[in-house]
């Protein structure tokens, strides 16, 4: 079907929304006319997400979940907008945790990596691969998701290994990749290096222990104190403070290490806190990041105590062999039966472990390879000064972020696995000699060179992947089109480990910056409050959510409920009232295509026979369209949401459509023909501006409605009208909206239903008022159920009667012997206390010279009418008041 073909309703809708027949149907759908890919507006502005590539370790979570939803609903309304939309998708290697998963499985049939071998363990990880990654792709089509699977990618394939390659070589020809001996995070059981983002810090109950070390001269001891005893063993000194007085006599001095009998110096270094404890500590430089430095300013020697699986080595001394665990415990009895350890603390502290594989992580020092992140940082921090920098939303995340550069140190890039990017590094047999290339090293000329074993940290290829999933280093079409991209959709936890690698990275390959926003978002937790995690067994799977509510019900609640940068509590009561606002938009449309049989798009006409409701609702409507799209670009979903339910549920729902059924069911044909036209005008742009949050049944109503064109994805999105504007219908529908919850609140006071007919009399402000109600007398009388309506200037208050007082009009409703004349009396008196509190409230909004000083006239004018309203109806609920008391 053209764009310029139009629909007739002639089907019937369901009796209820089906979501799992229509997710399938119109996900295939989609998939099958391939309206997602990007390319087929060459003369559109493009707008650019690349997906946060997901690990291909198992299952997406409830975070992916909203993750990916804030992202379609960007990109489908920047699609509907007219935008060359590209989302690209892709997923990520995840090198450590997906080695580990692998590696477990293997376990299981008795079988290790070595086994195997390096070739055939890689065959057993891109199987894994291929099975999860399809699995990915699956859950994206159950949640909706519009990506371009045309240009998706994998951190481990051919473009974005010649990109990895590429980037490892021009930083080291800069000298901006090293080979180097430092401490870095170990993981013993998984023998590898670790990045800082892969160790959790879990709060440890331990001990602090007291180790009294004789000096060598036999004058007495030093304390220090430590709470990793089995670390002394590498001890080559004790530092004290250079100013600290109790030890300046000492410096200088030996020190006889106990148990191994080696001398130690005493040395003076400004690291020491001479505050803290003892002012005295024990310096092990091979297994402390702060004692490292230490230790390279004065030249100690570097002893490595365990071997790489934690286990103590031949400088153990009579603890070689024990595993760690087991040598602090024999060592801390062997110090005691010695008189070393004197003294023994409970000690609370923060302790390193591996994220992947539980272990507790190891301050070791090994040669590894390693970024010197300085210089990089050195661009994005001028970068972010000069205002040429990325935007973070919320803002306060830009403090963070300058924060971590600021202070950046080198990042250690090498990993002990066999997954993942191999470091493109060749070493002479003969020589040693360090050749890195993009290609591989040949042997020749006699020479025989070896590829270094290790492989890039993960994280290394995922900061190349706003710019090398486009294609780079090639000048692709791709890359000079969509890059640099529009935004990125993150969590917090990985501002410092990803956003900005991300933004160092491609200031020094592409020479912009990657995104022009971040959006931050939190983590979603469980009610409570929880982190979730499967060993709370408190997480949430999408696809289970999905399966009981649907997928347009959370979506919903996720991106509604959320607010930029803040975590957002899972409850399924939230899910159920997003899938019970699905629900009402499904029953108003069902009832309006009831009445808009055999109508097409080419029938409705909005500008002619429109009566007040009408042209409100247009007005509300043009309101929201213009707010809506105003804090989509702002990316306040939550208050999107706000502004949604109350126009669909309140203002189409709950008023239009009750005030549409007297046009729908009269005799006056134009009156009808008028409805019908608003009715199908204001449901087709309402299901425009829900679809990027509800994809599917938005686009099952929409194929019913009349309408033009193949898809609602490709649909026109809303756009303000000035000529939709109608103030004086917005204020003649206030007043019967008013009117008409007045009375029923009157009515629900004293039992009265509205199947009991009662007689009303209403005494307006002015005639204008007069005339609008005069207008409207069908409304409310089938809105108020009453037997005998009375309006005019003249109507004076009965005797017994039930009242209310609203802006324009005063209120009577005769109920003789329903009402009790105290009771009244006391439900009006607590009406006066609330508009007196009302007018106090806003009267010292006007006397705050702040407030006076710094609002638009706009807003003051609007709180002094807001004033005078309330001080208005505080006078006639006076007067009610003592007409009562007679």
């Amino acid at each position: 079907m053209s764009e310029n073909q139009t629909t007739t309703t002639t089907t019937e809708m369901p009796t209820t929304y089906d979501p799992k027949a229509a997710e399938q149907k119109w996900y295939d759908y989609w998939q099958q006319g391939k309206f997602f890919e990007a390319g087929k507006r060459p003369d559109a502005k493009p707008y650019t997400i690349v997906i946060p590539p997901p690990n291909v370790t198992g299952m997406l979570h409830i975070g992916h979940a909203l993750d990916f939803t804030l992202q379609d609903i960007l990109i489908r309304t920047k699609r509907m907008q007219g935008y060359d939309a590209l989302w690209l998708p892709g997923t990520d290697h995840a090198g450590i945790a997906t080695q580990t998963r692998v590696e477990s499985k293997l376990r299981e049939q008795g079988i290790s990596r070595y086994d195997l071998g390096r070739e055939a363990f890689l065959e057993k990880v891109w199987e894994w691969k291929d099975q999860y990654a399809n699995t990915i792709r699956d859950q994206w089509g159950k949640m909706g998701l519009s990506l371009d699977y045309s240009r998706e990618r994998f951190t481990l394939d051919g473009g974005l290994s010649k990109a990895v390659r590429e980037v490892f070589v021009r930083l080291y020809e800069k000298d901006l990749i090293y080979r180097g001996k430092k401490i870095i995070n170990w993981d013993p059981a998984a023998r590898t290096a670790l990045s800082d983002i892969e160790v959790e810090y879990k709060e440890v109950n331990g001990n602090l222990y007291h180790l009294q070390y004789p000096l060598k001269n036999g004058s007495g001891f030093i304390t220090v104190a430590t709470t990793r005893p089995e670390t002394m063993l590498g001890d080559t000194a004790v530092a004290v403070h250079p100013e600290d007085d109790r030890y300046k006599h000492l410096i200088g001095q030996m020190i006889v290490l106990p148990i191994v009998g080696r001398e130690i110096p005493i040395i003076a270094d400004e690291y020491v806190e001479k505050d803290f404890g003892s002012g005295a500590v024990k310096i092990t430089p091979a297994h402390d990041p702060n004692d490292f430095e230490v230790g390279q300013r004065h030249n100690l020697p570097q002893i490595i105590v365990m071997d790489e699986t934690g286990t103590m080595n031949d400088q153990a001394g009579p603890y070689e062999g024990l595993d760690r665990a087991d040598c602090r415990k024999k060592l801390v009895k062997d110090l005691q039966e010695q008189g070393i350890c004197i003294r023994i603390e409970e000690h609370v502290h923060q302790v390193g472990h591996s994220e992947r594989s539980g272990a507790v992580v190891e301050p070791y020092l090994s040669t590894q390879w390693f970024v010197a992140m300085k210089p990089l940082a050195e661009a994005a921090i001028a970068a972010q000064k000069s205002g040429k920098g990325t935007n973070f939303i919320p803002e306060r995340f830009e403090k963070i972020y300058m924060n971590w550069i600021e202070n950046v140190r080198d990042w250690c890039i090498s990993r002990q696995l066999w997954w993942g990017h191999r470091i493109p590094a060749w070493y002479d047999d003969a020589t040693g000699e360090i050749t890195v290339s993009r290609d591989d090293v040949q042997n020749t000329d006699g020479a025989t060179f070896t590829q270094d074993n290790d492989v890039l940290d993960t994280w290394f290829s995922s900061a190349l992947w706003p710019f090398s999933t486009l294609g780079w280093p090639e000048e692709t079409e791709d890359f000079k089109r969509y890059y640099p991209t529009d935004v990125l959709v993150t969590g917090y936890d990985i501002i410092y480990f990803w956003v900005a690698r991300m933004i160092f990275t491609a200031l020094e390959f592409t020479d912009e910056i990657p995104f022009k926003d971040v959006l931050i978002h939190g983590l979603v937790r469980d009610e409570n409050g929880q982190k979730m995690s499967k060993s709370l067994g408190n997480g949430v799977d999408p696809l289970d959510v999905i399966e009981k509510y649907g997928a347009d019900a959370m979506r919903y609640m996720l991106s509604t409920s959320s607010t930029p940068g803040q975590d957002l509590r899972y409850r399924n009561e939230r899910v159920e009232q997003a899938r019970n606002f699905a629900n009402k938009i499904w029953n108003a449309s069902r009832f309006a295509l009831m009445n808009l049989e055999g109508f097409t798009a080419a029938d409705i006409d909005i500008t002619v026979n429109l009566g007040t409701s009408d042209r409100w609702i247009l007005h509300r409507l043009n309101e929201t369209v213009r707010d809506v799209t105003r804090l989509i670009d702002s990316y306040e979903f939550g208050e999107t949401g706000r502004l949604l339910n109350n126009f669909i549920w309140d203002d189409l729902c709950d008023w239009y459509i009750e005030f549409a059924k007297l046009s729908l069911y009269s005799t006056d044909e134009a009156a009808k023909k008028a409805t019908q036209s608003v009715l199908a005008y204001v449901l087709d742009r309402t299901q425009r501006l829900i679809h990027p949050f509800m994809p599917f049944i938005s686009e099952e109503i929409w194929q019913h409605l009349p309408h033009v064109g193949e898809t609602i994805t490709l649909a026109e999105w809303p756009v303000y009208d000035a000529s939709l504007e109608a103030p004086e219908a917005v204020k003649e529908m206030e007043l019967l909206m008013d009117l008409i919850r007045s009375v029923r609140n009157i009515r629900a006071e004293v039992n009265v239903p509205m199947s009991k007919k009662v007689e009303l009399l209403i005494k307006p402000s002015s005639e204008a008022e007069a005339a609008i109600l005069a207008r409207n007398e069908e409304f409310i009388k089938r809105f108020c159920g009453t037997s005998m309506l009375e309006t005019g200037t003249h109507i004076s208050a009965p005797d017994k009667a039930m009242s209310a007082v609203i802006t324009g009009a005063e209120l009577y409703l005769p109920l003789a012997g329903l009402i009790d004349i105290e009771q009244e009396i006391a439900r009006l008196e607590k009406e006066r206390q609330h508009l007196t509190a009302e007018v106090e409230r806003v009267e010292k909004k006007l006397g705050n010279e702040g407030f006076v000083a710094k609002a638009p006239a706009k807003v003051i004018e609007e709180e002094k009418a807001k004033m005078a309203d309330y001080a208005d109806k505080r006078e006639k609920v006076t007067a009610r008041i003592a007409e009562l008391r007679g």
